[in-house]
């Protein structure tokens, strides 16, 4: 019996973050403060946080597990769901609020077809709405990855979304 092509894709890819993911959790092993890091690192390999990884960190650190979950939960900057190629995030702070960001979140999501938390079809772009990001000077702001859009109004979307269809 041949195995399915596909199957060894798919499991030299796991083992390849795996193993660097591995490769993190030995650089910090035994550092003060290495959970952070090691997630962020973690979630730049698998682009989040699955149940999984989050053990798998846990054991790697020697951290109980409850530690990395409660600190994946704890910061916005980590997700336990996947995201899209370009993660969309709308700044749903106050000043971002009063001066339209609920605007621009309805106007991504009908040129997206997407909802906050949903990934569009073709898994390039994802929504969220997150809390204040530290930018209210720029308000409304939004940030595709992690490059930072702001004084934006509904009208300006779509000529930000172009520049990522690349």
């Amino acid at each position: 019996m041949t195995k399915d092509r596909t199957t060894y894709s798919t499991k030299e890819a796991h083992d390849d973050k795996l193993a660097k993911l591995n490769g993190v959790i030995d650089e910090y092993k035994g550092k003060p403060g290495a959970l952070i890091p090691v997630l962020h690192e973690a979630q730049k390999i698998y682009g989040y946080l699955p149940e999984e990884v989050q053990y798998h960190v846990a054991q790697g650190l020697g951290v109980p597990l409850a530690d990395v979950y409660g600190v994946v939960t704890f910061y916005a900057l980590f997700t336990m769901t996947p995201r899209g190629e370009h993660n969309i995030a709308v700044c749903m702070g106050t000043a971002c609020y009063v001066k339209g960001a609920g605007e621009l979140v309805n106007k991504i999501g009908s040129e997206l077809g997407i909802k906050i938390g949903e990934v569009s079809e073709d898994r390039k772009y994802s929504l969220e709405a997150t809390r204040c990001i530290g930018a209210c000077g720029m308000a409304p702001v939004l940030t595709v990855n992690e490059e930072v859009h702001g004084r934006l109004n509904a009208d300006q979307v779509g000529e930000i979304l172009e520049r990522y269809k690349v």
